[in-house]
C-alpha cells in the first residue's frame, strides 16, 4: 500500500514543486512599462537545440492588459501558455510536461528572442497570421 501512495504521490508533489518554481520565473508585470499588443494567431518558427533544423509550432494568444494566456502546438507537445508582456518585452512559458520558455521582444508582427527547454537554449521567431 505504501508503495502504491509513494508511486502517486511523490511524482504529484515533485510536479506541484516544479509548476511553482516555473510560476516563480515570470518577471512581474511594470504598471510604468505599457504593455503592446501581441494577441492573435503566430506562427513560431524556432531551431531545434539538436540538429539545428527549423521547426514550426502554431500559437494563440489572448491579452489582458499585461498578462497573456493562449495555446501552443509543437510538434512533440501541446498545451496552455501562460505569460507577460512589458513594453515589448514579451515572456511566456508553456503548460507542458517539456515546459518551454519563450523571452522575445515584440515588433509590429514578430518576436524574436530565445527559448530555453532544460537548460539549454535556441533562437525563435513568431509571425502573426492575418
Amino acid at each position: 500500500m505504501t508503495t502504491r501512495l509513494s508511486r502517486f504521490f511523490l511524482p504529484s508533489i515533485a510536479a506541484l514543486a516544479m509548476a511553482a518554481a516555473l510560476f516563480a520565473q515570470l518577471p512581474e508585470p511594470d504598471p510604468n512599462d505599457p504593455p503592446v499588443d501581441v494577441h492573435g494567431q503566430w506562427i513560431i518558427y524556432s531551431k531545434n537545440i539538436d540538429n539545428d533544423e527549423t521547426v514550426e509550432k502554431p500559437l494563440e494568444i489572448t491579452q489582458n492588459h499585461h498578462h497573456i494566456s493562449g495555446y501552443f502546438k509543437g510538434p512533440n507537445q501541446q498545451g496552455k501558455i501562460h505569460g507577460v508582456v512589458n513594453g515589448r518585452r514579451v515572456v511566456f512559458q508553456t503548460q507542458t510536461k517539456n515546459v518551454l520558455t519563450f523571452r522575445g521582444e515584440a515588433d509590429g508582427d514578430t518576436i524574436t528572442g530565445l527559448y530555453g527547454i532544460h537548460g539549454r537554449h535556441g533562437q525563435f521567431r513568431a509571425v502573426r497570421q492575418h
